[in-house]
């Protein structure tokens, strides 16, 4: 997992380094104006845009920080399917009730009114979307943002082809008809070429072709994809990752003339700054497992405490992506010359903090509960603790002792008193959630993101701090302090008022949680005694020796 500094040279050695990286963002234009010579606001001014994905955790930032930082901005239309009965325009006006959206409704209630919705489905042909709503999207709009996707790990191959690959393609021809088209972003993962140690912004090619999984998927029913999938995805752990592989292959291929680039963010947490710090709205990722450990339900995971974790804030991804679009945009307007033929190349940016602001995952474990018992959460099971090993019969131990006989106990307590038992279910789930995540837990990558550290160079002064993506200045404390209070609140729906009986109750907890461990060392420590005679002598001795001080201390 990657990260390193960036070195600020003078603006002469700042251009030449940028006209002679040919892997690079582009030529054309000088430091700090991208070339076209709008700000990045400027360039979204009577812009209409088009998000795929709209509904999700990072496109509700995305959208929101459309709203609030590119005011200019004339109209976005997020794809939105019909779901659980709710229609689009339903599920559209649920999505503006989020907390996230508060202080835009506050100070610039009108500007929601820029937001529309187009009914469609990813997983369909043409994307389910209508003649006459394809026609207006074909006239109008300029920038695409394609964040669509299933982020299960576990996903049927057949169901992830569907979505990441096909939906990729579906997205894509639409995107040719559009007339005034200026940018398609296309978000993937830093993960997608998790089989190797190290990830440079480039495309990898496959061992299978992208066309030759679709055609598979296409023609064989989904028991026999079923069948297939490990030995089709390989070295890599899951499909997600193998199909937005092949999704960047296939985008490779067919780019043609289209303004594309691939962002490729990491793990993806709550937001770092405004409006809401600690905003998030999903399990996803660790953030269940950290609200579960939170609970005092989760305390072992396989994990490699020294192994680099590459978390990144989801608002530095966003900002990039805006940036990105801004980027590819402006170089656009420009003439085609011998300085920005790079234009024609597909530019992918790794948006990732291991190079350039690493933490251990013991780091950020340790972080997580010391807040959490700072901040904890309301009708907590069992106080906040617990261990991660990179010793697989370890933790199965631990999950035992730890995880399942609890589950049991409480499970068995509940039925008899006429209950209805859920902690084996929940241990279930968690136990899958962490079992989804010990591949990225137990390794570590190094991702180039020298596209990202050229990017950041093209911007002014201005645009770098609203449309900040800089890892270098992620302060991880004060980050995670605000993680885990955005868990409490975004997640469990607790406000801050709750705190002072949380924490009496969490106090109450550790006296328990110490007076346990304690009982459970005596009680280890007497069975053993009883089995091995030095050990025998030794107790009795310090039983002895115990019983002798509590008769002379207090004479004298």
């Amino acid at each position: 997992m990657v990260g390193s500094g960036a070195t600020h040279g003078n603006m002469a050695s700042l251009q030449q380094t940028m006209n002679g990286n040919t892997a690079g963002v582009g030529g054309g234009g000088g430091g700090g104006n991208g070339g076209g010579g709008a700000s990045v606001s400027d360039f979204y001014v009577g812009k209409t845009v088009f998000i795929t994905g709209g509904t999700g955790f990072m496109g509700k930032v995305l959208l929101e920080k459309l709203l609030r930082s590119c005011p200019g901005v004339a109209r976005i239309y997020l794809l939105i399917r019909p779901k659980r009965g709710q229609e689009a325009q339903e599920r559209l006006q649920q999505l503006l009730t989020s907390p996230l959206f508060d202080p835009l409704r506050k100070e610039r209630p009108l500007d929601l009114g820029k937001v529309h919705p187009i009914q469609g489905d990813i997983t369909q042909k043409e994307l389910a979307i209508s003649a006459n709503d394809r026609a207006t999207l074909s006239r109008n709009v300029n920038i695409v943002f394609h964040s669509a996707a299933t982020v299960k790990f576990d996903e049927k191959l057949k169901l992830s082809v569907t979505i990441n690959m096909l939906g990729t393609q579906r997205l894509v021809e639409l995107c040719r008809t559009m007339d005034h088209l200026e940018a398609l972003i296309h978000v993937s993962t830093a993960y997608c070429n998790c089989d190797r140690s190290e990830v440079k912004e480039t495309i990898y090619a496959p061992t299978i072709g992208p066309d030759q999984i679709t055609n598979l998927v296409e023609i064989l029913d989904e028991n026999m994809v079923d069948s297939l999938t490990s030995k089709l995805v390989g070295d890599r752990p899951n499909t997600y990752t193998f199909t937005k592989s092949l999704a960047e292959c296939w985008l490779k291929e067919n780019k043609g003339d289209l303004p594309l680039v691939i962002v490729r963010p990491s793990i993806v947490l709550s937001t770092m700054n405004g409006p809401l710090k600690g905003w998030v709205d999903n399990w996803n990722g660790p953030t269940g497992i950290i609200a579960a450990a939170g609970k005092g339900l989760f305390r072992t995971m396989l994990c490699d405490p020294e192994m680099t974790a590459d978390l990144v804030p989801v608002d530095v991804v966003i900002n990039l992506m805006i940036v990105a679009a801004w980027r590819i945009g402006t170089e656009k307007q420009q003439p085609q010359t011998s300085s920005t033929q790079q234009h024609n190349e597909l530019v992918i940016y790794n948006c990732c903090t291991g190079m350039r602001k690493p933490i251990k995952w013991k780091t950020f474990i340790d972080l997580c509960f010391k807040y959490m018992r700072r901040h904890p959460f309301s009708e907590v099971t069992w106080y906040p603790d617990g261990t991660v090993t990179s010793c697989r019969s370890f933790n199965t131990v631990n999950k035992w002792l730890l995880h399942w006989l609890p589950a049991y106990v409480l499970d068995s307590f509940v039925w008899l008193a006429g209950g209805k038992p859920i902690m084996l279910k929940v241990q279930d789930k968690l136990s899958k959630a962490a079992t989804c995540l010990e591949y990225f837990t137990t390794k570590e990558w190094r991702f180039d993101d020298e596209n990202v550290r050229m990017l950041s160079f093209t911007l002014n002064e201005s645009d770098k701090q609203e449309f900040c993506f800089d890892v270098a200045k992620i302060d991880w404390k004060n980050y995670i302090e605000n993680y885990v209070l955005g868990i409490r609140r975004f997640i469990f729906k607790e406000e801050l008022e709750s705190l002072p009986k949380a924490r009496k109750q969490i106090s109450r907890l550790y006296w328990s949680h110490r007076i346990m461990q304690v009982v459970s060392v005596m009680c280890m420590w007497h069975f053993l005694t009883l089995r091995y005679a030095p050990l025998r002598r030794l107790w009795s001795n310090a039983l002895r020796l115990l019983i002798h001080l509590a008769r002379v201390l207090p004479f004298v």
